[in-house]
């Protein structure tokens, strides 16, 4: 197919915390280049997730959930930053998906609404996890009332983690961002690096494995990234800290006899060696840093940006 007939922009998934955003950019990408957990606030970065077709190219910003000021973590100079990330997304699009959770309309999502709806772009709404929907005939009146005095370019139900519903979705995103050539080769699914992505799949063993709130007072900074060439097979030797606050939180995430941070280094390493395509050698610590998630200094030191 010619360039003339490609489509080619940028579009923003937006939504509350938890509603699958990542899932529904890792399903369009066709790899998983953003960490999923049943956590809200997993993603904590702006991620590019890049999505060729044979008729263009999506490059979809995967945010932060965007969430209220209320709550004991809302406050944090972390989450700020989000917040901030969140919105900064909007900036430079051609449209947004807004995704929600079926049968489900809070606050945060009508939050999420205004902020695209204030942006002047077109906005799709994505009614994600019907799977879970029991009683399917709920879901037009739920879309009736979502929809009533706001302006969605079109509605989309379906379930991301299933992969289906997908395809009527992308042709609606194809439609809405303009004729252009591809920004980024057919074999390229993120702009960040694989640096980036190893600290990603530590956290997000960490975000499925410790307590409740424990996994918000963590973070992961690699240290080291080297590529061995030395061997018949490349390996990857990376060396990952994870940051707490506290010395009690450093014992929980080593656990006895460091059974468990054994355990998080063992499932994030198979992780890596799948979507790198090689062996990984992954070390892992943990040490203490106070107060680092209401720090903007720290926060920026270990990788956060508005």
């Amino acid at each position: 197919m010619s360039n003339e007939k490609q489509r080619s922009g940028a579009v923003a998934v937006i939504g509350r915390p938890n509603v699958g955003k990542s899932t529904l950019v890792n399903a369009l990408v066709g790899a998983k280049i953003s960490i999923t957990s049943n956590r809200p606030q997993t993603t904590r970065h702006r991620l590019l997730g890049i999505a060729t077709f044979p008729g263009g190219q999506l490059q979809l910003v995967d945010t932060p959930g965007i969430h209220g000021e209320q709550g004991k973590r809302s406050g944090k100079a972390m989450n700020r930053m989000m917040n901030r990330a969140a919105r900064g997304a909007l900036e430079g699009v051609d449209a947004a998906v807004l995704v929600v959770e079926a049968g489900r309309w809070d606050a945060e999502d009508g939050l999420a609404y205004d902020a695209l709806h204030a942006a002047g772009m077109p906005v799709v709404l994505v009614v994600n996890q019907v799977d879970k929907v029991k009683d399917k005939g709920a879901l037009l009146p739920f879309i009736a009332k979502v929809s009533d005095g706001r302006d969605f370019a079109a509605v989309h139900p379906l379930s991301a983690l299933k992969r289906k519903g997908l395809e009527s979705l992308v042709e609606t995103l194809l439609a809405l961002v303009p004729e252009a050539p591809p920004m980024y080769a057919e074999d390229e699914i993120t702009d960040k690096s694989q640096r980036f992505l190893a600290g990603e799949l530590v956290r997000e063993q960490l975000m499925r494995q410790l307590g409740e709130e424990l996994p918000y007072a963590t973070t992961v900074e690699v240290e080291k990234f080297e590529e061995d060439l030395t061997g018949r097979q490349p390996i990857y030797r990376i060396d990952a800290v994870v940051w707490v606050e506290r010395d009690g939180q450093k014992a929980i995430v080593i656990g006895k006899g460091g059974e468990r941070l054994r355990e998080i280094g063992s499932r994030a390493r198979q992780q890596m060696e799948h979507l790198f395509g090689s062996k990984v050698f992954l070390q892992t610590w943990v040490r203490v840093r106070e107060g680092w998630s209401d720090d903007e200094a720290a926060l920026r030191s270990l990788g956060y940006h508005d």
